[in-house]
């Protein structure tokens, strides 16, 4: 797929600076981070609170100190948990922090596996990981120095960077990433980026996906979390999120774009999800 529409749009890198820095806050900054994926790779640094991450097929709930690893091109979400905020650092980079992908063994054999998803390392890391001293202190350098975001740091950080892999990979064993449902499910989740304002049914997706209706109901909560009609309401609440806050539109006008035709069930379902009214929602964030 050269262009998946599930794919996160926002430019996280250039040439000039490969990567991009955020100090996130679930669900105060957002409520969540539906399911998505990029050619970066990411780095999650949770200072306080958790939430459930789930990164290919890994799913778990985060805790302080836990660093959160995601490889190129994996599918991954954030929710938050019942009643708590997650505090946390993000760092998405490209490859090309590692220096040009050329023929030498360092790139062939240790930092392009990694790239194309031939060697899979440890996703989440926590404080009972055998190396976590090494690898937490590691991640505090790279985070400051993405904070600081000088030339002279991103040569720092590109040394704490080859660090952090060169720890993880010491424990790894070459292994082919299968992604075995994620080749079946990222279409299904394209088709609902790309019509999230229409109506959706659980059988137009089995469809897009070439399977039986009760089969893709259970792949699908399987392999991210929800049921795909809670999966389709979280897109659509978050989308309508991002609106109140960078536009000027009316809530109706928003909840008619979202997808939703009867905005009592708009203003329900926006509660159930982050506790609030739109109204008191925009109030929160806009000032």
């Amino acid at each position: 797929m050269n262009d998946p529409t599930s794919k996160e749009n926002r430019i996280h890198s250039s040439g000039i600076k490969p990567f991009s820095y955020y100090k996130c806050v679930i669900p105060d900054h957002f409520y969540c981070v539906p399911m998505h994926w990029h050619r970066e790779f990411e780095i999650n640094f949770i200072r306080e609170g958790s939430a459930e991450f789930i990164c290919g097929e890994d799913k778990f709930t985060s805790a302080k100190g836990d660093i959160i690893i995601t490889q190129p091109n994996v599918l991954h979400s954030i929710y938050p948990c019942p009643d708590t905020r997650q505090v946390y650092d993000t760092l998405v980079f490209s490859s090309e922090i590692f220096g040009s992908l050329g023929s030498d063994r360092y790139m062939t054999e240790c930092i392009r596996p990694l790239t194309d998803g031939s060697m899979r390392i440890t996703t989440h890391i926590t404080p009972k990981h055998h190396y976590y001293a090494e690898l937490s202190v590691t991640a505090e350098n790279i985070f400051s120095c993405a904070k600081g975001d000088t030339p002279q740091l991103d040569m720092l950080m590109r040394s704490e960077l080859i660090k952090l892999f060169w720890l993880l990979e010491t424990e790894s064993e070459q292994s082919t990433f299968t992604g075995k449902y994620d080749s079946v499910i990222r279409p299904a989740l394209e088709y609902i980026a790309e019509h999230f304002g229409e109506s959706i049914t659980v059988l137009q997706l089995a469809e897009t996906v070439h399977l039986s209706e009760s089969y893709f109901m259970n792949l699908f909560r399987k392999q991210v979390g929800l049921s795909a009609v809670e999966y389709i309401s979280h897109f659509r609440i978050d989308t309508a999120c991002r609106e109140l806050i960078s536009t000027k539109k009316s809530i109706l006008e928003i909840a008619f774009d979202c997808g939703f035709r009867n905005i009592s069930n708009f203003n329900r379902q926006f509660r159930k999800i982050t506790g609030c009214s739109p109204t008191e929602y925009r109030k929160k964030f806009v000032y």
